[in-house]
């Protein structure tokens, strides 16, 4: 129903009331009918349910089988390892998993709240669940809107829309209607929306929809509707369907074999078990959990709260950055930034709501703050400023009382050292006329040394009609003619193509028996205020550092296009030739036509959650990994949408923060940069730990897969691989995980991520091959002194293999001989734990009989050693090929 283009009569006859408000009996009727105002919350699992959803995966399934199979044969030690560490593996990931889906609950909680009502003609205050459709709101300043309502009477009502439309402006409202058949939100005037704040002014409307029916409700059901998988969890799930796929065809190809060979079906049983063991890296989640923790508590240390731990390593590899321009891009703060007074253009320095800063005329660049025009322009500001702004010391933030726009001219009289409550209690108020939809202006009239001082901003085209004459320093206020028309709209013109909000001033004096004529036909032009809501000190350089790292950064506002584009253009965002798409654009267009046009698209204004939804999901279905930042809950649907969602931490509503995958807690815009340099680094670490465990799952299958082909008993038992990938590899996995920072990480363009690539699978089978033909030499030359030495000497040489090839994993181009050993003191400190480990498994009885092994001699240690050691000579020649070419 199009409530914004009924008038207020027919609005309220389709609803069945007049503005004495419902009956009781019928408010309850229609309560039971539409159902309680207030949105569900989400769903939360049991930590039971956590903990049973980590045996979902298909590696989970492989050791679940083979624990099994070998409880079957008779192998009850063995079993009871494998399920002992499955269930280790299944508490770590529950904790990992434990984050609460609060989202919901927060939108529920931010549109909690009480309602004053007329109902039989009498106002009463009741719960804002208890509101139903047709209820008569009564609306006064200050007040949160409980339900979406058709305004029906209006005394200079502005609302704050920000946590629905994102935008800092306050509407102004009236009771209205609109022809349009499509209109957003953002140009519904004529309504009111559950969750906004009355600023100023006062009226009645009549609610049309409530709980789940409302636009903020609409959000909600969006929210739990989406679905997005991060690119970490995609990739982590491609390693694992060619794992499931690889020990699949092993175990197809080796009881084929078997049977062609006349083998014991048992013998056959055990080396499928142990082959599905090796395949696959045990230690894998809780290294990429270590990884992405360690991660998140340097990120922490730069004001970056991560609320998803998998996520972030999404930013080191997302090739568009979506921004929000209002608090994002911006401080969501109104500043005057140029004026126009008297045909002279004056800039206006500082930031915020601060008052230092100064005044200077752009003609000769001299401080002009104590010139007759700059004072004039300053008092007219202060008298029509009603804003309070008072600043924390705690937050260290400027809060304002107010509307924003009152906020920046209260600052502009500050910063020419005109203060309005010196002036209120120097010339008393005598009349004032509030700023309304119909007049567009605001105008007062005070005492001024025995005459009456009339100041009037608003609108330019409101106030220029209301003057004959234009100001002069000296007095002489001479009539406007068309020259001075055309001067005044140049300068309104240049001002509104540089992205700024333009308002106009006016002044009279008269005497005081005659101030209740004020703003009449006798006013004097002033001059003009250009306003913007400024850039953010931090985001010129770490806009420019993530386009460096191959990164697109694009704007989304629902900011007209002119605004927009003059943002877009100063933040660096935005370069002649690019493309400026609409959200009427995008209604026209279907996903075709907009996925050619997304490439060369820069700026998204005027847009709607709906279309901030769909330009995310238009990014992904082109295959770019995007992020998108937010502060409102006209966000949350693209945040939770979006490969990282990224919400502001102070001024971002709870319903963003929620959705959001990160926060930054400072607001600060520079902070994505850090966190594209740790995305990056935890992305390069990742690949380095996947590298290092399958390099070793593959040639503990190769080994165990061609001896059984040549008709040798099992090289390595089960067991003993569990051992070498859940201790050996478990601590030197880790402290690879530690490893610092490369130095090039933001100057890497930013590409698709794979982890398991091209080079990632030609590594690995380079480490993998002296692996296999050590190991199986190994095993060979000491079969004659009795399995199980054959077998323990194969266990050391792996081990080895392992502890020489996690140098080789630090870097892809760098030889080990040219990078400093001591930067990853983890690294060093786990090869002298994984050697005393070792030690143990061979020499201590309780580990002998786990493991089925069996003393050696010094100089088996020295073989193996020497054997293991060519795994680094390998890889140095490929790294030397490498850099090469």
């Amino acid at each position: 129903m199009l409530w914004y283009a009924k008038t207020a009569e027919d609005a309220m006859q389709q609803l069945g009331v007049s503005t004495e408000g419902l009956l009781a009996s019928e408010a309850q009727q229609r309560l039971e009918r539409y159902g309680s105002n207030a949105l569900p919350e989400g769903s939360r699992d049991s930590w039971i349910r956590l903990f049973f959803r980590q045996f979902s995966s298909a590696l989970i399934y492989i050791l679940l089988i083979a624990a099994v199979v070998l409880g079957i044969m008779g192998d009850i030690l063995d079993a009871v390892i494998i399920v002992s560490v499955l269930f280790l593996n299944a508490i770590v990931g529950s904790f990992q998993e434990g984050r609460a889906q609060n989202t919901l609950a927060s939108l529920k909680k931010f549109t909690e709240a009480t309602a004053t009502i007329k109902r039989e003609n009498r106002e009463i205050t009741v719960s804002g669940s208890e509101v139903v459709p047709g209820d008569i709101l009564i609306l006064s300043e200050g007040e949160r809107i409980v339900a979406d309502a058709r305004i029906i009477l209006v005394s200079g009502l502005k609302v704050d829309e920000a946590a629905l439309t994102g935008e800092s402006e306050p509407v102004h409202k009236n009771a209205d209607s609109l022809a349009s058949k499509s209109l957003p939100v953002t140009d519904q005037n004529n309504m009111v929306f559950s969750g906004t704040y009355i600023v100023s002014g006062n009226g009645l409307a009549v609610v049309v929809a409530t709980g789940l029916e409302t636009a903020m409700g609409k959000i909600a059901k969006k929210i739990s509707t989406i679905d997005t998988e991060i690119p970490l969890k995609i990739e982590i799930r491609r390693i694992t369907r060619v794992i499931v796929s690889g020990v699949f065809a092993l175990t197809i190809f080796l009881m084929g074999y078997g049977v062609l060979a006349g083998l014991p079906l048992r013998e056959m049983f055990k080396t499928a078990v142990a082959l599905a063991v090796s395949s696959v890296p045990e230690g894998l989640p809780v290294v990429v959990t270590l990884v992405l923790a360690t991660g998140v508590w340097r990120m922490s240390k730069r004001n970056v709260l991560v609320r998803r731990l998998q996520a972030v390593e999404a930013l080191g590899q997302a090739r568009i950055i979506a921004v929000d321009k209002t608090g994002t891009l911006t401080r969501n703060q109104m500043i005057i930034e140029r004026a126009y007074i008297n045909g002279s253009y004056y800039a206006v320095s500082g930031s915020g709501y601060s008052a230092s800063g100064d005044i200077t005329a752009e003609a000769t660049g001299k401080t002009a703050a104590d010139s007759p025009e700059v004072q004039l322009a300053a008092r007219a500001a202060a008298f029509c400023a009603n804003a309070h702004i008072t600043y924390s010391e705690d937050t260290k933030e400027w809060s304002v009382a107010g509307d924003p726009t009152d906020a920046a001219l209260l600052v502009f009289g500050e910063k020419a050292r005109v203060f309005r409550n010196d002036l209120l209690s120097t010339y008393p108020l005598l009349h004032e006329i509030p700023f309304s939809y119909e007049k567009k202006y605001h105008a007062t009239v005070h005492n001024v040394d025995g005459r009456a001082f009339t100041a009037v901003v608003g609108s330019p085209d409101e106030v220029m009609a209301l003057c004959r004459t234009r100001w002069s320093p000296d007095g002489t206020h001479a009539k406007i003619t068309n020259a001075d028309h055309e001067e005044i709209n140049q300068a309104l013109a240049s001002m509104a193509e540089n992205g700024l909000r333009v308002l106009a001033f006016a002044i009279s004096e008269s005497d005081v028996e005659n101030s209740g004529e004020m703003a009449g036909k006798k006013l004097a032009f002033g001059g003009l205020y250009g306003m913007k809501d400024g850039l953010r000190s931090e985001v010129h350089e770490a806009l420019r550092l993530a386009q460096d790292a191959g990164a697109k950064v694009v704007m989304i506002t629902g900011d007209h296009v002119i605004t927009a584009r003059a943002v877009a253009r100063e933040a660096g965002i935005y370069q002649e030739g690019d493309v400026i798409l609409t959200g009427n654009d995008l209604v026209e267009m279907s996903d075709e036509e907009l996925a050619s046009r997304l490439p060369r698209t820069t700026v998204f204004a005027r847009v709607t959650p709906d279309h901030k939804l769909r330009i995310v999901q238009a990014y992904r279905q082109i295959g770019e990994v995007i992020s998108m930042t937010g502060d409102g809950v006209n966000d949350a649907p693209s945040l939770v949408a979006a490969d990282l969602g990224i919400a502001m931490g102070k001024i971002g509503t709870e319903v963003a923060k929620e959705a959001a995958d990160i926060v930054l807690l400072d607001d600060n815009f520079g902070s994505i940069v850090s966190a594209i340099e740790e995305g990056r680094h935890i992305y390069r670490t990742i690949r380095k730990v996947v590298l290092y465990l399958l390099s070793t799952s593959v040639g503990e299958v190769l080994t165990v897969l061609l001896a059984i082909i040549a008709g040798y008993p099992l090289p390595i038992l089960a067991v003993q691989i569990l051992w070498l990938n859940l201790v050996t590899d478990g601590f030197l996995d880790i402290a690879l995980g530690m490893d610092p920072k490369d130095k090039d990480l933001l100057a890497e363009r930013t590409r698709k991520p794979r982890v398991l690539n091209r080079v990632t699978i030609l590594r690995m089978f380079t480490m993998a091959l002296p692996m296999v033909l050590g190991s199986l030499f190994i095993f060979t030359e000491y079969l004659s002194q009795g399995l199980e030495k054959a077998q323990t000497m194969t266990l050391t040489v792996l081990a080895m293999f392992q502890w020489f090839n996690a140098w080789n994993c630090r870097s892809e181009r760098e030889s080990i001989f040219t990078t400093n050993p001591f930067s990853n003191v983890y690294l060093i400190g786990a090869q002298i734990i994984v050697i005393i480990l070792q030690l143990s498994a061979v020499y201590l009885p309780f580990f002998q009989f786990i493991l089925r092994t069996t003393p050696l001699e010094a100089r088996d240690w020295l073989v193996a050693g020497v054997v293991a050691s060519s795994i680094l000579f390998v890889e140095e020649g490929r790294k030397a090929l490498h850099r090469l070419l």
